[in-house]
């Protein structure tokens, strides 16, 4: 050392702590870096990122070779600084105390925190190059790293630690999916990134949280007289009609519409045919995942089912429409029997009916009913009072203030609902009038 001179002190340190910095910022980089976006370009083809995704699959023996190049640099540049300061100022303590002191400053704030910031920001565009170079160091370190390596795995053996090195295995949870997907806001057009979590929470939601109740199903009886059937089949605005013997609960069969004017040529209409050309009826539980009966929509080559309880009664119906419509959003043709379900008043308020489900209003108003409990309007004003209110009854739920203005057959009919939330005088209970 007493050869070298000074001034290639100097430069054998700085060149040093580069090497450090990069090492920092090539470890930081690694961790950092995106892996579903590292998978896309292994798909296009991309080099770099194809030597980066084979560097992590062993994250093991790419992180021992990093640390173990960042610790004997981080040494050699002390050793380098002691023997500038015994070169310079001699054997002397203090010379020695705060050398040693400012190299650890410098080497905290050059070769650690500021390339590990930089890479943590950037971490493909240092990543992707810097893999060049970690490839044949991790050759390189391999026979040091192994010995280091595998008296860790023996301590994590006697401590009965299980880590798993490979990141490509590593099972994403639908919650950490749609986390992915609401921090790619920046990346997404907003209609696109509220498709994608609708179809995440398809999983969540059952048919029971979107089927048309029962008491809502447009359906025929097939007892009932000639002239009555024909009129309802002219006037009925869906394709695909439950047809019931007696009891609205007894659905016999499913019929297609188009099948049906060859039996309306004549002012009559044969009921006898009108059986043949029917449909046998899908029946789904009501416990059914939406993402689930999509799929079996798609095998069964059908659009329609017919939703039962435990017991097989009939609870209501849900449609392919209905499912698609929890994805991309509601479609703007509604037949006759849909429209009105929300009228707006000059107050701010609108007319409800009490069978909407909560999942529309939430949807189609900006609402924040709780979808945890009843499944309509009218259940979770039920659950709310535990009693059937009287017309003229308000009340407070979730903040929205409430005014029941018709009930019939123990059900609540028609409401009026502030869209606002209000803390106003309101009652939360019963306010009779």
């Amino acid at each position: 050392m007493d050869d070298i001179s000074l001034g290639t002190l100097i430069g054998i340190l700085i060149l040093l702590l580069v090497l450090g910095a990069w090492f920092s910022a090539a470890e930081t980089s690694m961790m950092a870096i995106n892996r579903y976006r590292l998978n896309t370009l292994v798909r296009k083809g991309s080099k770099s990122a194809k030597l980066t995704s084979r560097l992590l699959s062993k994250i093991d023996k790419l992180l021992g070779s990093i640390l173990f190049g960042n610790t004997l640099l981080n040494v050699a540049a002390a050793a380098v600084t002691n023997v500038f300061i015994l070169r310079v100022f001699g054997a002397n303590e203090l010379a020695l105390l705060l050398g040693t002191l400012g190299i650890t400053f410098i080497l905290l704030v050059a070769s650690e925190i500021l390339p590990k910031i930089i890479a943590a920001s950037h971490p493909e565009r240092v990543a992707l190059p810097s893999s060049y170079l970690l490839a044949p160091l991790v050759t390189l370190f391999h026979p040091v790293v192994l010995v280091a390596t595998s008296l860790v795995k023996g301590i994590l053996w006697l401590l009965r630690i299980k880590v798993q090195t490979d990141q490509s295995k590593q099972k994403m949870t639908l919650e950490e999916l749609r986390g992915l997907v609401l921090d790619a806001e920046h990346f997404l057009p907003r209609k696109h990134q509220k498709m994608l979590l609708n179809l995440v929470d398809l999983e969540r939601i059952t048919v029971n949280d979107v089927m048309i109740p029962r008491n809502q199903i447009e359906a025929i009886n097939i007892n009932a007289d000639a002239n009555e059937l024909r009129q309802q089949i002219i006037t009925c605005h869906h394709t695909l009609l439950p047809v019931y013997a007696g009891s609205p609960g007894n659905i016999i069969g499913i019929l297609h519409l188009k099948r049906v004017p060859a039996l309306l040529q004549d002012s009559t209409l044969d009921v006898a045919q009108l059986r043949e050309i029917l449909h046998e009826p899908y029946f789904i539980p009501s416990d059914t995942p939406l993402l689930k009966q999509l799929q079996q929509f798609q095998e069964r080559h059908t659009r329609l089912g017919l939703v039962v309880d435990e017991y097989g009664e009939l609870l209501g119906l849900v449609t392919l429409e209905n499912i698609l419509e929890e994805i991309v959003g509601e479609f703007t043709t509604q037949s006759p029997a849909q429209t009105g379900k929300f009228l707006h008043q000059d107050d701010g308020s609108f007319l409800l009916e009490g069978g909407n489900s909560l999942r529309e209003l939430n949807r189609k108003l900006g609402l924040h009913f709780p979808l945890d409990g009843a499944k309509t309007l009218n259940g979770l004003i039920l659950d709310h009072l535990e009693d059937i209110p009287e017309a003229g009854t308000s009340v407070k739920i979730a903040g929205y203030p409430i005014e029941i203005i018709q009930t019939q057959d123990r059900i609540v009919k028609v409401v009026r609902i502030f869209p606002a939330r209000t803390e106003q005088s309101t009652q939360t209970t019963q306010a009779k009038h």
